[in-house]
């Protein structure tokens, strides 16, 4: 008896674990999981964040640069440095001029004779270069440099919006991908659906001419073609129930979550959609599609080059100032330097000739620009097609859906009334059986084309760029 109760809780925790794990997933949590989850989607935020740290570094060139400056310079050079001597004058005080006068004889020529003198010998004074320390600090400031920062900025801006857009297209993407698995998701839940509502048919039926049987008023033939009927249903339970774990496993992937996770997926409001109508002259546009806005940054971005390009060859001017401090050195075994000093520069370069390579260099920017806004118009005449080619589709996807719920009905109305004749004699099984069938393929193709209908909007927003 303990064994029969420890069996069914062990049962019963096992349910109970099963149930827990089980996660219901909406369209959006999908997309937002999927977006979480995907790679490309943040190798794309970490590329804008990259630029935009470019950004700001090219923006830092507006700025003064301070540069902190220190030398240890040691040399074993050494010398000597003679001066030379000779006679030197020897000065007397006079009292008239008050003042001393060297006592010298002017002469005709100009020159002089000297009354007394002494002597000056040579003077020797060594060298030596040793240890030399320099220090100081310098600032330097771009005054112009031929719009070389200027260009460089807004390459980087350009390069910060094309980021964004790459963001966009990844996540456009990503939302296609998961918009696809979670709706064949539905498809086979649903068709399953519809298949275990065929199979309850075809039993109560099986009932009905097991019964008839029984008394006499059905053959048995009548029986085995029921069976083949429940047979064929539950292969076709079979194969939808395959298609639906196989759907869930993708999703799965999409949303970074482990394959074996135990997931069900919600019908969205298909009926919602219905209404919804596309309005091509008004509504619909490729200009807000991240492919166009990456083209026309991309042409944008050739245009810079060119200014880029350009500036390498114009004059540049720098401003350039500092403070140094220099001590070391020896002469005649004193310290030579110690002391500072400032000093203030402006520098100008510009190239003179270049045997034409400025030339070919702005007239290959120049040649890439054009390119681009060739490749540019090439993209826009292409997403004017896939945005046409989506509004068709989805125009022709609410076309299916109305046609396929008419067809439902009187599908609906054709099995009930086949019923009733069979029922009272009037019409044989099989077409009965005929017109069950028929229901259950007219439920399937409501089924196709609700999806239809989904994945179609969905590239519809991708095409027009408003998928968000």
């Amino acid at each position: 008896m303990k064994t029969k109760y420890s069996l069914l809780l062990v049962l019963f925790v096992a349910i109970s674990s099963q149930l827990s794990a089980q996660q219901t997933i909406t369209l959006n949590e999908a997309r937002e999981r999927a977006l979480s989850a995907n790679k490309d989607v943040k190798k794309s935020q970490l590329t804008r964040e990259q630029v935009s740290y470019d950004a700001a570094s090219y923006k830092s060139l507006y700025y003064p640069r301070v540069n902190l400056i220190a030398a240890d310079y040691y040399s074993t050079a050494k010398g000597d440095i003679t001066i030379s001597g000779g006679h030197l004058p020897i000065y007397y005080y006079n009292a008239e001029a008050g003042q001393y006068i060297p006592n010298v004889t002017p002469n005709a020529d100009g020159s002089y004779t000297l009354n007394q003198y002494a002597d000056f010998p040579d003077q020797k004074k060594e060298y030596k270069i040793k240890n030399v320390l320099i220090g100081g600090i310098q600032l330097q400031q771009p005054l112009y440099m031929g719009g070389k920062i200027t260009a460089a900025y807004n390459m980087a801006q350009i390069g910060q919006q094309m980021a964004t857009e790459n963001i966009r297209l990844s996540e456009n993407e990503v939302i296609v991908n998961t918009d696809e698995a979670y709706i064949q998701a539905v498809r086979a839940k649903e068709l399953a659906n519809v298949a275990r509502s065929y199979q309850t048919l075809l039993q109560e039926l099986q009932k009905n001419v097991d019964a008839a049987v029984r008394h006499g008023m059905k053959t048995h033939n009548d029986q085995l073609k029921v069976q083949v009927k429940l047979n064929e249903a539950q292969l076709s339970i079979q194969k939808a129930d395959n298609a639906y774990r196989l759907a869930r496993m993708n999703l799965c992937h999409l949303m970074g979550l482990p394959l074996d996770t135990h997931i069900e997926v919600v019908s969205p409001d298909n009926d919602a959609l219905a209404d919804f109508q596309v309005n091509a002259d008004v509504n619909s546009s490729t200009a807000l599609r991240p492919e166009h806005n990456l083209m026309r940054a991309k042409a944008e971005l050739a245009e810079k080059q060119v200014k880029l390009t350009k500036s390498e060859f114009m004059p540049n001017l720098a401003l350039i100032g500092g403070y140094n401090y220099m001590n070391g050195g020896e002469l005649a075994g004193k310290k030579l330097i110690d002391s500072g000093s400032g000093y203030v520069a402006v520098t100008f370069k510009m190239p003179l000739i270049t045997f034409g390579e400025r030339t070919n260099k702005v007239n290959s920017a120049r040649a890439k620009h054009q390119i681009a806004l060739l490749e540019q118009q090439d993209i826009d005449e292409k997403l004017t097609l896939q945005l046409t080619q989506s509004i068709n589709n989805l125009e022709e996807a609410q076309s299916e859906v109305a046609l396929t719920k008419e067809s439902l009905k009187q599908a609906e109305e054709n099995m009930k009334q086949s019923k009733q004749l069979y029922e009272v004699g009037i019409e044989p099984l099989s077409d009965y059986l005929d017109a069950q069938a028929l229901w259950q393929k007219a439920s399937a193709d409501v089924v196709e084309a609700r999806c239809q209908q989904l994945l179609a909007h969905t590239k519809y927003l991708r095409a027009s760029g408003k998928l968000k």
